[in-house]
């Protein structure tokens, strides 16, 4: 029987909101008077096959997500769905796990417990998304291959500050470039990432090998440049928007757009 989950990275520490997240973690701050989380759960329990959700916290915030989550397991479980904070027992920005450790450390609590995991999408808990994450998920139900979103983004400044992809024609992801002074493409990878078994059983060896626990692009950048009869990593193309909940400032820009406007935008679709 397959299980399939959602893993929500939400143990950051929110520094550059200063005194906004002193009580409060980034991804519960209010934005059209709903926690920025609740609409990413509003789009996990519409998708099919999906087997429970499972957040990743810091010591800090813990009891505030585990109250969040108490708030919405009765709907959940109307959807069969199993909501688990797991908590990694950091303190403070200095011990953090970083986002792929956070991972691996949800990973390794999992795999201690059937069923096996032979599936798992990944998120980022600090994005409102304006375009169904239902396509690429489903992309990932038909092939079961790695596969992230590509979005387009035609500003240099902002693919400097992010993970750019270098994709072939058939759009397999041949390299994720981390913050690159010379972008190669316009095609921005925000952290939403369908992850395959083999994927999955990868985390703990990257992790152990030394490389980088942070900046959760670094391991769809080693996934993609294994050799493909070992791993092959694809990208779904998006034309669609997000907010990203990183400041003080993109707050009040999602504030004040989802007061005037739908989080839905009805044309933004995947381009195939």
């Amino acid at each position: 029987m397959s299980h399939r989950v959602a893993i929500l990275l939400c143990a950051g520490y929110g520094t550059r909101m200063g005194e906004l997240t002193r009580h409060t973690p980034k991804p519960l701050l209010r934005v059209a008077d709903r926690p920025v989380l609740d609409y990413l759960l509003d789009q996990l329990v519409e998708l099919p096959d999906l087997h429970g959700i499972h957040l990743v916290s810091n010591e800090h915030y813990a009891a505030e997500f585990e109250l969040w989550a108490a708030g919405h397991r009765d709907r959940l479980a109307r959807k069969e769905l199993d909501l688990q904070v797991h908590n990694d027992g950091t303190v403070d920005n200095s011990d953090r796990l970083g986002a792929i450790g956070d991972l691996g450390f949800v990973l390794d609590r999992l795999s201690a417990e059937p069923p096996a995991l032979d599936g798992a999408l990944i998120c980022a808990g600090d994005n409102i998304l304006r375009f169904s994450l239902g396509p690429l998920w489903q992309r990932f139900l038909d092939h079961g291959e790695t596969t992230v979103l590509a979005m387009e983004e035609r500003d240099p400044g902002r693919l400097r500050r992010t993970g750019v992809l270098e994709l072939n024609a058939e759009d397999r992801v041949l390299k994720l470039w981390e913050k690159p002074e010379n972008p190669p493409s316009t095609w921005a990878c925000p952290s939403f990432y369908t992850l395959g078994p083999r994927a999955l059983a990868r985390v703990r060896r990257y992790l152990d090998d030394g490389n980088a626990p942070d900046e959760i692009g670094r391991l769809i950048g080693y996934l993609a440049e294994l050799p493909a009869e070992h791993q092959r990593v694809w990208a779904i193309r998006t034309r669609g928007e997000r907010l990203h909940v990183g400041n003080a400032e993109a707050l009040r820009h999602a504030d004040e757009l989802l007061r005037r406007e739908d989080v839905l935008i009805e044309a933004a679709a995947l381009a195939h």
